[in-house]
């Protein structure tokens, strides 16, 4: 049984930028092969047991050959799999993926191309560089500047680039000088502005701006090296004013979130809006409790409660479930008073069409007891719907109160098996700059899933984030000092917090 190749275009480094298509095909893939300008990110959309085969250079390690990766990748899709060959920007844009759907055709192996945005177009957008502009460019054309121009027999026309609009040269960092030199020659007046741009589109993204004339002293002086791209022409002139990526506050910060996955959208989305690189890394997962029985007899004589008190999201989503799984609708819940710790859990709440009666200024249990000690509790019957493991604050607060009070368990969070191993090597090479926590489990998991004698070194010059004390308190029993912590318990509040954490003027 023969499989299929599908040659795809990762994009210039931006995860966002990876199409669905893209996306798809490595979800459903058997094999991934990628190379060195392909995000890793990527990867972790693939399912676990599938193959994953590196073939770039990096870390001084020599390259698997062409004729390999050839070879490499038609094995596979001839042995009956689906392999996805990931290529750094568009495969057919210096990509060398015609050369390999040329090998595959050859085969007779079956295989489709998958276009990604190209690092010409995308990281000069990024840059804030349009390659046309009108009065300024309407040509544009891509160089590779690998070709060393100083080489006979060359396949570079550089007597026909001068003056005809915007150049984008690949890969010529090497051969910088090299470039500028035979662009002079050819006539290219030497006060031609030039941008070179390393790792664009990602948190990493520097920009150098000259002209032919100082580009490469500037460029040495920033010590620049490669993967970069190189823009001559009138163009680059208007990056001072469409700079926009680099502008944000949080540029160039990556910043891991270990909420759970699928709670994790709302924070990643604001801190994106911010400028920021986000990294899932859940450390805990939400999942049914072991069993229901304790839930369901307590929705079975609903109406016997004077109070339901939500603390999270999950408890008022799978309460609902039983809910309906027991045949009831929110017309159960008449004459019951509804308190919920936080806005979000409010809205929740209110999402089902019932409205919320108490809902303290702060969002922790304390506030709770606080707001709740100033109604007659004695005798009432209080229902709490919440994670299987959790803090009794609450529940004895209410109970000293006189009130009569059924803990039952709703969900439970567990720590998942990850391979931790990736986000290891990004904080020990220090390219994170915030780890953010929003429960005390997410905290106390991560701290199990590294070693507590391990975590305060590996966390060392960067910044920790709590959503808020209880959670600030647990992540301090551990050694470690919290930097950020939002006024308000909120995800919103904490990523403002982050934000003003590194915009806040010095002093």
């Amino acid at each position: 049984m023969t499989g299929r190749i599908y040659l795809i275009g990762a994009g210039p480094g931006d995860p966002g930028l990876l199409t669905l298509k893209g996306k798809a095909c490595i979800e459903q893939a058997d094999v991934i092969v990628y190379d060195y300008l392909a995000n890793e990110e990527f990867l972790r959309y693939a399912r676990p047991e599938t193959e994953i085969v590196f073939v770039g250079k990096k870390g001084g390690k020599t390259p698997i050959g062409q004729d390999e990766i050839n070879r490499l990748i038609i094995d596979a899709a001839r042995r009956g799999k689906s392999v996805v060959r990931l290529k750094g920007g568009d495969p057919f844009i210096f990509g060398r993926g015609g050369e390999e759907a040329v090998a595959a055709a050859a085969a007779g192996v079956p295989f489709e191309i998958v276009p990604g945005v190209t690092a010409a177009v995308g990281v000069p957008a990024y840059a804030g560089i349009p390659l046309t502009y009108r009065d300024l460019a309407s040509t544009v054309t891509f160089v590779t500047g690998h070709e060393d121009p100083a080489k006979e027999g060359g396949h570079v026309p550089w007597d026909k680039l001068s003056g005809i609009g915007t150049l984008v040269f690949f890969m010529g960092m090497s051969n910088l000088p090299e470039i500028v030199r035979q662009l002079v020659k050819q006539g290219q007046p030497p006060k031609t502005p030039v941008a070179v741009i390393r790792w664009g589109t990602k948190p990493e993204q520097r920009t150098v701006i000259g002209t032919i004339e100082n580009i490469v002293e500037r460029v040495r002086a920033e010590a620049l090296t490669p993967p970069v791209l190189i823009i001559v022409g009138e163009v680059v002139k208007l990056r001072e004013q469409l700079n926009w990526f680099e502008g944000r506050p949080l540029f160039g910060k990556r910043i891991v979130v270990t909420r759970a996955r699928d709670q994790a959208v709302e924070f990643t989305d604001l801190l994106k809006l911010y400028g920021a690189d986000p990294v899932e890394f859940p450390t805990i997962e939400v999942a049914s409790p072991e069993s229901w029985e304790a839930l369901d007899s307590a929705v079975g004589r609903i109406e016997e409660y004077d109070w339901l008190i939500f603390t999270s999201v999950n408890g008022v989503l799978y309460f609902l479930e039983r809910l309906k799984a027991a045949g009831k609708d929110v017309r159960s819940l008449k004459g019951i008073k509804i308190c919920a710790i936080g806005p979000r859990t409010a809205q929740e709440i209110e999402r089902m069409g019932v409205r919320v009666d108490l809902m303290p200024d702060e969002y922790v249990a304390e506030a709770i007891i606080d707001q709740m000690g100033r109604q007659a509790l004695a005798g009432r019957r209080v229902l709490i719907p919440r994670a299987a493991v959790a803090r009794e604050v609450l529940p004895e607060a209410l109970t000293r109160m006189g009130a009569r009070v059924d803990v039952v368990a709703a969900y439970r969070t567990i720590r998942p098996t990850r391979d931790v191993e990736w986000l290891r090597n990004l904080l020990q090479e220090r390219q994170v700059s915030v780890i953010t926590f929003t429960s005390s489990s997410t905290a106390r998991n991560f701290v199990e899933m590294f070693g507590a004698e391990k975590v305060q070194a590996l966390l060392s010059g960067l910044a920790v984030a709590c959503i808020g004390p209880i959670t600030a308190k647990t992540v301090e029993e551990y050694g470690l000092t919290v930097h950020i912590q939002p006024k308000e318990s909120t995800i919103p509040a904490l990523a403002r917090a982050i934000v003003d954490y590194f915009t806040a003027p010095t002093t």
